[in-house]
């Protein structure tokens, strides 16, 4: 080897060619290490340092990535109820709205499986205990849920049974079409009453519920009295409190102890208390707290038996970030305006054109706007939930009649803002 000369150079044996070589202290050592490679013991420190993170970010990767399959294989799909459905798409409404969703929800009141055959003795059959339509805007604005009484009278079309046969249409309470045909018997009945098309469809049951519930951390509510109710498992006090799974449970589906026991109330606290639980979910300190929003998310996913169209852990995502994304004043509870039933006074049936009225403003997405209960003269809404729009009741269906409004209609309902004790 030269130099640039042509002078021979001089090789350098450099630290590890004489290992009899003194290594270099003071200023000389601190320049030779700011000016040319690392010396070999803080070449080996970084070594270690980067593959050390680099271990880190894979095994935080692969958690990730082994909590994901997890909960995406908790979810059940309902294969049944869409091969079902299929035979029947020529008669079932079409949407009128592509971007709008509506998701039916159905609580069963099933007794076999873990944790449920302590509310009764497992038959074999189950009914739909609570079922809700809701109705997410296409512009992400609102959500709109909307409850069908278990005891509403409707026609049930013919069914396949779940162990063979089929069922003939009949005119019957609204639940009755769960235990004869299952969900995709409940979806067609909805269908044929409301006119909307169901794009999705979720079952809980009493175990998913109180699970959810736990995960959270309890849900408050209040109580102007004491509550003392063996059949639902129900021991409160009265006042302002924090209830658990099992005592939610209880809450919602109480009938004899709490109010006039009828069903009408027990929807109203119903959905006061899912208002009370989106806010719960809703607050950072769930969503933005990996160790509470785990558990949510295991809960949930354990707990639902869904179609294929929302079988997975990123179907889910996309319609919590789209409810996450509606202002709680704007997520809006009511039930199907009813009434006694002629013939039975224990049954329900629809009011019209009020109902007629509301499955048209869901149906093509249009705002509907709710009041409490009991509100003040002019707030604009009856008892019974009749829009107030100042047309006469002709008992006719709306598109059989009277035109629709020009302005917006008011239901009875309440919203996920109000709070639990007002």
């Amino acid at each position: 080897m030269t130099d640039r000369a042509g002078t021979p150079a001089e090789p350098d044996p450099g630290p590890e060619s004489d290992p009899a070589a003194e290594p270099e202290s003071g200023a000389a050592a601190d320049a030779g290490a700011g000016a040319g490679a690392p010396a070999g013991p803080r070449r080996h420190w970084l070594r270690w340092t980067a593959l050390g993170v680099s271990v880190a970010l894979l095994g935080a990767a692969g958690a990730g990535w082994w909590f994901y399959r997890k909960l995406d294989d908790n979810i059940t799909t309902d294969t049944t109820a869409a091969d079902e459905l299929r035979r029947y798409e020529r008669e079932r409404p079409a949407s009128v709205v592509a971007a709008a969703r509506n998701i039916l929800l159905i609580g069963s009141d099933t007794r076999s499986g873990e944790g449920n055959r302590e509310y009764g003795r497992d038959k074999g059959t189950q009914r739909s205990d609570t079922v809700i339509l809701l109705h997410l805007a296409a512009d992400e604005s609102s959500a709109t849920a909307m409850s069908i009484p278990r005891d509403l009278m409707v026609t049930v079309p013919s069914c396949a049974k779940p162990g063979g046969g089929r069922t003939r249409e009949r005119t019957a309470q609204f639940n009755w079409a769960f235990e004869w045909g299952g969900t995709a018997c409940t979806i067609r009945t909805v269908e044929k009453l409301t006119g909307i098309r169901v794009d999705h469809h979720m079952v809980i049951d009493f175990r998913g519920f109180k699970k959810m519930v736990d995960a959270v951390d309890g849900v408050e509510v209040c109580l102007k009295e004491p509550v003392d109710d063996p059949d639902a498992k129900l021991r409160l006090p009265a006042g302002r409190q924090t209830l658990d799974g099992e005592q939610a449970l209880g809450f919602v589906r109480a009938r004899k102890s709490l109010g006039n026991g009828s069903d009408t109330e027990r929807m109203d606290r119903q959905q006061m208390f899912l208002g009370a639980l989106v806010n719960k979910v809703q607050s950072d300190g769930v969503l933005l707290n990996p160790t509470k929003l785990y558990p949510v998310l295991d809960a949930a996913t354990k707990s639902i038996t869904t179609d294929p169209g929302l079988d997975s852990l990123r179907d889910l995502y996309d319609l919590a970030r789209t409810m996450r994304a509606v202002p709680t004043e704007k997520v809006q509870f009511l039930t199907v305006p009813r009434r006694p039933y002629t013939y039975n006074a224990n049954r329900d049936e629809l009011v019209q054109p009020a109902a007629s009225e509301l499955f048209r403003q869901l149906r093509e997405d249009k705002p509907v706007v709710v009041t409490p209960a009991e509100p003040e003269e002019g707030a604009g809404a009856s008892s019974d939930g009749r829009p107030d729009d100042g047309r006469p009741d002709d008992g006719k269906p709306d598109d059989a009649g009277t035109p629709p409004p020009s302005s917006t209609p008011t239901f009875t309902g309440r919203n996920a803002a109000e709070g639990v004790c007002s």
